[in-house]
């Protein structure tokens, strides 16, 4: 059963908005994540192997919400919630508890405009919330000429169900996500697709590549970022662990590769990752994608 706590804040200001994501703010309603992917980043001992065993509701998380953007509202400080930073805001407890909905209703009230970053189809569910924060919302400061106040982006490292049952072992199938991610495109929200982390040779592969650039063109999404991996620790519950030993397990025979490029280090080299970044410039002129939020939109306004 997930636990139960109180906390003295929820809203964090960052220190410079993103240009990735826009991120003016974040606000995570949960703490761990029942989605369990091994490559995540927050992973650590203070979790645990199975992130879903840790999940934590801030049940005190809509009252406080809506006294930090009042006093943000009366001093004009508008800008992008991120939901969320550190894990889903659709986790599968979201259907009993509705603290992301409940959030969404605050976010409205207050005229605050939201990016939502998701694995799973639940936000189908709040599209007449963000329908009405797309209009209503307040743009910020220095994005004046962003006509939306809604940006929805699907989290993907596979679109393979397969792939994505041994990485991503407790999210919602790709497949899934893409009848999502095309009903959110129907309904003309601003919508792209964060393509990441990318799993070194499995689905970072040129084909890989181009039949997930295909797919999203052929959807109709307004953007795409895609990033490589980054692993970090070395003990059981550290998603370099749980990455090497999938590997070991499902795909012996690029042991040798990944040992090669971890081992030491937690990122891919500097020339893997440049090439990489040549290639998805390539891609999206190829497939007629923005790889920046904010150009696609301008562009679709």
């Amino acid at each position: 059963m997930p636990r139960e706590i109180e906390v003295k804040s929820v809203l964090n200001k960052t220190k410079k908005r993103g240009l990735w994501f826009l991120d003016d703010y974040t606000f995570n309603t949960y703490s761990s994540c029942s989605f369990n992917c091994l490559y995540c980043y927050i992973r650590g001992s203070k979790y645990g192997t199975n992130l879903e065993k840790s999940l934590t509701i801030k049940t005190n998380a809509i009252e406080l919400l809506d006294k930090q953007l009042a006093s943000r509202a009366k001093k004009n400080q508008f800008g992008f919630i991120v939901l969320s930073s550190v894990t889903d805001p659709y986790l599968q407890i979201e259907q009993k508890y509705e603290l992301t909905r409940q959030a969404l209703k605050v976010i409205l009230k207050h005229k605050f405009p939201v990016h939502t970053i998701t694995k799973s189809d639940l936000i189908e569910r709040d599209f007449d919330l963000l329908e009405q924060i797309d209009t209503q919302a307040v743009r910020p400061k220095g994005l004046e000429e962003l006509k939306r106040g809604t940006i929805i982006s699907f989290s993907f490292s596979t679109l393979q169900d397969p792939i994505a049952k041994i990485f991503e072992p407790g999210a919602t199938l790709p497949s899934e996500r893409l009848n999502t991610l095309r009903k959110t495109v129907n309904y003309g929200f601003l919508t792209g697709v964060s393509f990441m982390p990318l799993i070194p040779y499995i689905s970072d592969t040129s084909e890989q590549l181009h039949y997930a650039f295909a797919i999203f063109r052929e959807i109709g999404i307004d953007y795409i970022l895609p990033a490589t991996i980054a692993l970090y620790g070395n003990e059981k519950s550290h998603s370099k662990t749980l990455m090497l030993n999938a590997i070991r397990k499902h795909f012996p025979e690029l042991m040798e590769k990944y040992n090669r490029l971890f081992s030491n280090n937690n990122e891919m080299p500097a020339y893997f990752r440049n090439a990489f970044y040549e290639k998805i410039k390539e891609l999206c002129s190829e497939y007629n994608l923005h790889n920046s939020i904010l150009d696609a939109a301008i562009v679709k306004g």
